[in-house]
């Protein structure tokens, strides 16, 4: 007789899951969330073609869009809109995902999961690092830009439809 086992943790039910699925380990719970919305995806387009043009142009890092797994520790995997990772970062880089803090992340906001992306996800990405944090409303374009100043997070600026990075030294206008 063959006795299977159930998972031992939430992030072995986590690996589990199949390929693609729009799922995130967020404070060991599973958050699970519909596939974004047109406006959602037309700037999450927009923002990274121009941002990948960039960082390849410039041999910069590399960039990753969702859903892409990043391994922060065993209760939290998200799967942010966009990450950069600096070229002396990448080994951070695995199959399965990133593990460790991206240098760059981006969410675009969706009525789902914004209160995690201002939330549970932004302190994680402080606590963790991640030295620029953008968050874009898709409707309005409005972009709300933190930056990481002495293990804080300070909101630098508000913009219209403009990520300007300072890490990455460009400014990226988006429709």
């Amino acid at each position: 007789m063959n006795v299977i086992s159930p998972p031992g943790t939430m992030l072995q039910v986590f690996e589990g899951l199949p390929e693609g699925t729009l799922c995130q380990l967020i404070n060991n719970q599973l958050v699970m969330s519909p596939a974004p919305s047109d406006p959602h995806q037309s700037v999450l387009l927009d923002i990274s073609t121009d941002l990948n043009i960039f960082v390849k142009k410039n041999n910069l890092g590399a960039l990753r869009i969702a859903p892409y797994d990043v391994y922060f520790n065993k209760e939290n995997v998200f799967q942010p809109d966009i990450v950069f990772v600096a070229k002396e970062n990448t080994h951070k880089i695995k199959k399965n995902g990133l593990h460790g803090a991206p240098d760059l992340v981006i969410e675009i906001l969706s009525p789902a999961t914004e209160k995690y992306d201002r939330g549970n996800k932004k302190e994680i990405y402080e606590k963790y690092g991640v030295k620029e944090y953008w968050l874009v409303e898709p409707e309005s374009k409005q972009v709300t830009f933190y930056s990481l100043i002495n293990d804080e997070y300070v909101e630098v600026e508000v913009k219209k439809a403009m990520i300007n990075s300072k890490l990455l030294g460009v400014s990226i206008n988006f429709n």
